[in-house]
């Protein structure tokens, strides 16, 4: 903490410390103007309400896409005082919204996807499944946490905890304590599951999408993750109640007619998104826009061809509809808030302050612990922002860090504050917190196994 106090006084007080780097764009040099400091204040409030979400209800990406139109006024007044061109303004504004486009487009197919699966009864069909079975509660928490590890690496970490965390309510309703322990598992092993595959995790894709590491280069972090994950579910499985819940005479649910071929579209879909980037060198977001436009074709017969009467027809332009917006749009708003503080001069600074000032590896590991505290979005958006000179190593390292960091405390991410909505009370931030030393020895085994496997 006192590190996180040094740097955010660091960005509010020293003067203007940030001179232009060595970015495309270079940076206004201005951190020290009230001005800047306003905006690193208006940045701060807005992040102090996406923080408080759980208690106001107020949805995330409606205070940083005021913030992000804000700062950015602020910016273009600064940058006329400082005599820049309108032109070297809208190159560097239009960088970010090349940012934010080709991320924002990816993401929305993933979405598109996961909803048509899950209106397929994919997901549904699992749960029920495992409701029938009938296993221990020991068995479904080492179930549960192997499938949502795994689920998280290609559907990504919300999604995942949401619908494991529901067979998780179903199988445990009558024992507060499993659905306890049992929803900390699920954050854990998304955070982890999705730390190594560019799919599992926004701030895995971005580093992907930026270069710094190929796709296949992510998997190296595979046994690292699961170490993360494997620690602290090794010391919580005995904290689990050893009993079988109460027998369901629920019905097996059946996959509807199409789920299967979508299933296997959406792995093509993949194999697009990475092979647009590792044969053809275009954007991986364009591979999965071309696998949208099969996954169209194929509603198109699903809808006309296929139907099964009785059944609700199936609307693709439903499935986009239903994706998560609000997730989208505050995607949005990080990337241009972060980016205008980044053109100010801020991130330059805080990149002297951090990794010039603590070394690469030191950095690297306070991202992730800052990530419990601050979402990893905005985190990760700024590391990348910042220009630095890593070798691939260091680049897996912070992708991990950010990516499993925020499994430390409830809040530390976006897995841990939908499930804490989804418990009705059950799972909390100090139910959570009780396991925050093991889970924070996860954290340190898993940086030292990378150290041992990709040093």
């Amino acid at each position: 903490m006192l590190r996180l106090f040094i740097i955010l006084a660091s960005l509010l007080l020293l003067p203007d410390l940030a001179i232009a780097g060595e970015d495309k764009f270079g940076n206004l040099g201005l951190t020290g103007t009230e001005r800047g400091v306003y905006c690193v204040l208006i940045f701060l409030v807005a992040y102090g309400f996406v923080m408080t979400e759980e208690f106001t209800h107020m949805r995330k990406s409606k205070p940083v896409i005021l913030a992000a139109g804000i700062i950015w006024a602020h910016v273009a007044i600064l940058a006329a005082q400082a005599g820049i061109s309108t032109e070297q303004l809208h190159e560097a504004f239009e960088h970010n919204l090349k940012e934010y486009g080709a991320l924002m487009l990816f993401l929305l197919v993933a979405m598109t996807y996961i909803n048509s699966m899950a209106k397929l009864n994919v997901f549904e069909a699992l749960r029920s499944w495992l409701v029938r079975k009938q296993f221990g509660y020991r068995q479904l928490f080492v179930i549960t946490g192997v499938i949502t590890f795994f689920l998280s690496a290609v559907a990504d970490n919300l999604t995942a905890a949401l619908l494991v965390g529901a067979v998780v309510l179903a199988v445990g309703k009558d024992n507060e304590k499993f659905i306890s322990i049992g929803f900390v598992n699920l954050v854990i092993a998304a955070n982890a599951g999705g730390a190594f595959c560019p799919f599992g995790d926004i701030t895995t894709l971005m580093v992907w999408q930026a270069g710094y590491a190929e796709f296949f280069d992510f998997f190296k972090l595979f046994i690292p993750s699961l170490v993360n994950y494997a620690v602290p579910a090794a010391f919580m499985y005995f904290a689990v109640p050893d009993v079988h819940p109460e027998a369901t005479n629920e019905e097996a649910v059946q996959m509807k007619k199409g789920a299967i071929e979508v299933c296997l579209l959406f792995v093509f879909t993949i194999g697009l998104a990475v092979s647009f980037k590792q044969f053809l060198h275009l954007p991986p977001f364009m591979g999965m826009m071309t696998g949208l436009g099969i996954l169209m074709a194929y509603s198109y017969a699903l809808k006309t061809v296929y139907h099964v009467k009785g059944e609700e027809k199936f609307d693709i332009f439903q499935q986009v509809h239903n994706a998560e917006w609000d997730t989208l749009l505050f995607f949005f708003g990080v990337v241009f808030a972060v980016g205008g503080l980044g053109y100010i001069g801020y991130l330059e600074l805080l990149s002297g302050t951090m990794y010039d000032g603590l070394g690469h590896t030191t950095a690297n590991i306070l991202v992730g612990i800052l990530s419990a505290i601050v979402d990893n979005i905005p985190v990760m958006f700024a590391v990348l922002n910042m220009n630095l000179n890593m070798d691939l190593y260091q680049w897996l390292l912070v992708t991990l860090t950010a990516g499993v960091g925020g499994s430390m405390l409830s809040v530390g991410s976006a897995a841990g504050v939908a499930l804490m909505g989804q418990s009705n009370h059950k799972y909390t931030f100090f139910s959570h917190l009780k396991w925050t030393p093991v889970i924070a020895l996860g954290y340190a085994a898993s940086i030292f196994t990378h150290y041992l496997v990709n040093g």
